[in-house]
Parts: structure tokens; C-alpha cells; sequence
């Protein structure tokens, strides 16, 4: 079992943020926030997914006026995604927004981060810092004594000291970069010295296959060392995919079991069926069941039962048929083009014993 840094727990809406509260699962709308129908779509779509907290880009006052709709109709907590410009931060904790994110250092005059968060205090509204290797203060950039991963945590120090100077420590924090053993070293240097709530993922990763691979080894090997309070997968793909993925890489480590956990085996000479379409079919047949059970499709009654025995409910391929196993004993033998059909009655059979 995986034992979790202790943090300070936040509260983004009604989701709680570090201390003993679930590690959640966040994502970002890739629509124009100004069509507040579209970008509500798109949340009502990844509310359905899972999704727990969904960010907004904030590119100007009329993506801050849809903000005041769009947190009301929002079935999940609001963060508002600003850069630079003090004016629109004020005018979305106005309107409601569950949180900021917001680096204090990039807006300018010291009044102008007073002003922000007296309103964030006032409000409760919590704040993230988002450190990402790309956009660091130049005189980092050109700091050669310190490695990237050094210069996101002294970044995100900077930034921390400019809040907690006004007394604020509603803070959550991201150290990110595209580069994956980067990113790891950035997460673990800031755990050994702060303990604010730490939101996980890898900058830029890249498209579905690609950007699953660098997220899962930089999200999970982080979570795998008890860091990280929340996550958010960035894909450059349907948000969908990002709530997906961010509970797959959470379900490989036994720490939240939202819907089905699905397995299978790797194809071989012994595989006398369409494993690749069967497993597909299998786990498009059960997306949209969100019960705590693991099916594995496997590809021979050779081992199959027994490598999967842990497995709630399974299929082993065989020659033109395949069985139906549940906890590693066959309770049917059926013809391979009723496999998908069986498998699914017997699944709905007993969750409803």
C-alpha cells in the first residue's frame, strides 16, 4: 500500500485538496469559454466521465462575464486559468470560480497582487501556482548553477513568498515540464520542503498514445512515492481522454477504483481467437460500468482462468468458442460469436444478486 505525503488539505468547491481526501481527477476545456453552451457540453460531458474540477482559460473580460453563467450551471467546481492581468482574476472571483490559477509574480505591481488576494481571502478562494518549465522568469532561465528541476522550485518559492507575505496560504502548487525525469525530480525537491497540496501532471506530453505513455511513468512514479493531490493528464485529444487516463493511472495503483478494471493478456501461438477485437469489444461493452470489478479477456483456456483467477468475471478464447470464467472457475462454454453477449448477462446476473 501506498503511503501518501501528508498536506495541507484545500477546498476547490465542494472537492477536497490534499490532507486524507481522495487523490481527484481534473481536466481543462479546450473550447472558446465565451460560448458558454459549448464549453457547458463539454463540462456536462466530462462531469460524466468522472472529471472532479474542470479550468477555464480567462483570455479576456467577455471569457470572465461567461464565467458568472458557467459556475452555475456547472455541476463541479470552476477554476479560472489567467495569466498576467490582475482585472480579469478579480472579475472571476466575482463570479464565483472555485479557485485561480494564477502565478501572484507575472501581474505586475505589488498593489495589483494585494488586490487579488485581499478578494481571494475574502472569498476563500484557493490559488494555484503553476510553475511550467517554458515560461520561467529569465533570470532563471539564465541561472546555469541550478538544473531545470532546481529552477522550477525555486520558481514556484518566489511566487509562494509573495502570498505568503500577505498572509495567504490557500496555495496548491504544479512544477511542470515535458520532460518526465524533470518533472519527477522538481515534485520530490518541493515535497522535502513544503507540504502545500501538490497538483501532478506532464506539461506538453503530446497526443493520446504518446502523452499516456509520459504521463502515466511521470504521474504514477510520483504517486507511487505518496506525492500528488490531484491530477490532470494533458492530452492533446478530447478532454474525455484526460479523465480516462487519470483514473486508469490511479486504478494501477490501487488508489481509487472508479469503474471497471479491464485486463488481458499479451497475443500468442496459442491464441485460436480475435483476442485484439474480442478484448476491444470487452472493454467498449463495459466503459459506462462504474462498479469496483476487474474482467479479463484472455486469450486460451490453457492458463487463462488461472494467470486471471483474481479477475471478477473473464473470457478464455479457444477454438471457434471460449469460456466464461469467474474467479478463475468456468461456468460456461459458448460459441465465440455469443461470448460478448454471455459474458454480459452473467455480469448483470450477479451484480444484482
Amino acid at each position: 500500500m501506498i503511503k501518501r505525503r501528508k498536506t495541507k488539505e484545500l477546498l476547490i468547491g465542494n472537492v477536497k485538496i490534499g490532507g486524507n481526501a481522495p487523490i481527484s481527477v481534473q481536466s481543462m476545456c479546450n473550447t472558446d469559454t465565451r460560448d458558454i453552451k459549448a464549453t457547458m457540453n463539454q463540462i456536462d460531458r466530462l462531469t460524466d466521465a468522472g472529471c472532479e474540477i474542470i479550468r477555464l482559460a480567462v483570455l479576456n473580460t467577455d471569457a470572465a462575464a461567461a464565467i458568472k453563467e458557467i459556475v452555475k450551471l456547472s455541476k463541479i467546481p470552476v477554476v479560472a486559468d489567467i495569466h498576467f492581468d490582475y482585472r480579469l482574476a478579480i472579475q472571476c472571483i466575482n463570479n464565483g470560480v472555485s479557485a485561480l490559477r494564477l502565478n501572484p509574480g507575472n501581474i505586475g505591481k505589488r498593489e495589483y497582487v494585494e488586490k487579488v488576494v485581499t478578494l481571494a481571502k475574502q472569498q476563500n478562494t484557493p490559488i494555484r501556482i503553476g510553475i511550467n518549465a517554458g515560461s520561467l522568469e529569465k533570470k532563471l532561465q539564465s541561472n546555469n548553477d541550478l538544473s531545470l528541476a532546481e529552477k522550477l522550485v525555486s520558481s514556484a518559492e518566489g511566487h509562494i513568498k509573495i502570498l505568503e507575505d500577505m498572509n495567504f496560504d490557500k496555495i496548491k502548487i504544479s512544477l511542470k515540464s515535458s520532460d518526465v525525469l524533470t518533472t519527477i525530480e522538481a515534485y520530490k525537491l518541493f515535497s522535502e520542503k513544503y507540504d502545500y497540496p501538490l497538483h501532478l501532471g506532464i506539461t506538453e506530453s503530446g497526443t493520446l498514445k504518446g502523452g499516456l505513455i509520459k504521463s502515466s511513468v511521470g504521474i504514477g512514479s510520483l504517486l507511487s512515492l505518496g506525492i500528488g493531490d490531484t491530477i490532470r493528464v494533458s492530452l492533446t485529444e478530447d478532454p474525455i481522454e484526460e479523465v480516462k487516463a487519470g483514473y486508469a493511472i490511479l486504478k494501477s495503483l490501487n488508489l481509487r477504483t472508479r469503474g471497471v478494471n479491464f485486463i488481458s493478456c499479451p497475443t500468442c501461438g496459442r491464441t485460436q481467437i480475435d483476442l485484439i477485437s474480442l478484448a476491444k469489444k470487452v472493454e467498449d461493452k463495459f466503459k459506462n460500468l462504474d462498479k469496483p470489478i476487474t474482467i479479463a479477456t484472455m486469450g486460451c483456456p490453457v492458463n487463462g482462468p488461472g494467470e486471471a483467477k483474481h479477475a471478477d468475471f473473464g473470457i478464455a478464447g479457444a477454438i471457434g468458442e471460449g469460456y466464461i470464467f469467474k474467479k478463475g472457475e468456468i461456468i460456461a462454454r459458448v460459441p465465440e460469436s455469443e461470448l460478448l453477449d454471455k459474458l454480459e448477462q452473467i455480469i448483470y446476473e450477479n451484480l444484482e444478486q
